[in-house]
């Protein structure tokens, strides 16, 4: 997929346990965008409800979205250019995220349930729980080309799967870039 515009945010998306927040951090420093992870913006309520095993609501998530979109276009406008860590589960989250801008891009991290189950089982210290895989796949919406979203298999290195996002977005590679 080629841009029609300049990528100044890329949203990388997908269930807890997918990489959003490692792929997100490697590939902010491979093409040199600043870097923001979304569960940052969740209020401690929502936090508090997933630690108890409870899944969010839209009612639950739509303060956080709000605040992560107003990140976006803050970032959009004035920059520096962003890559987001953000679960943006559903269609409509998206498109709130979005906000109709030509140049935000979504990276949907994809995988096995069983590969992301053993992920979020060797994780430690988050705030979702494992129980709570089943409702965010319950939740999922994948994206739909329209929303000029690339998927990415997650059964890779960090890498290679920033290799072929870089490559599927066509975005500059800072990291190989050679000073004479």
């Amino acid at each position: 997929m080629t841009s029609d515009a300049n990528i100044k945010i890329i949203i990388v998306m997908g269930v807890s346990g997918s990489g959003k927040t490692t792929i997100a951090r490697a590939l902010a420093s491979r093409i040199g965008f600043a870097m923001r992870d979304g569960d940052d913006d969740h209020p401690p309520a929502n936090i508090a409800k997933m630690k108890a095993g409870f899944p969010l609501t839209d009612e639950d998530r739509l303060p956080w979205l709000k605040t992560i979109a107003d990140t976006i276009e803050r970032h959009a406008e004035n920059g520096p250019p962003l890559v987001i860590a953000c679960s943006a589960l559903k269609r409509v989250y998206r498109t709130l995220l979005v906000h109709g801008r030509k140049d935000v891009r979504i990276v949907f991290l994809q995988g096995s349930v069983e590969l992301i189950a053993q992920r979020l089982k060797r994780r430690g210290g988050h705030f979702m729980p494992p129980a709570l895989l089943e409702s965010q796949l319950k939740t999922l919406e994948p994206p739909q080309p329209d929303e000029f979203a690339i998927s990415v298999d997650i059964d890779a290195s960090v890498e290679r799967i920033v290799d072929k996002i870089v490559a599927a977005l066509d975005l500059p590679d800072t990291s190989r870039v050679r000073t004479p």
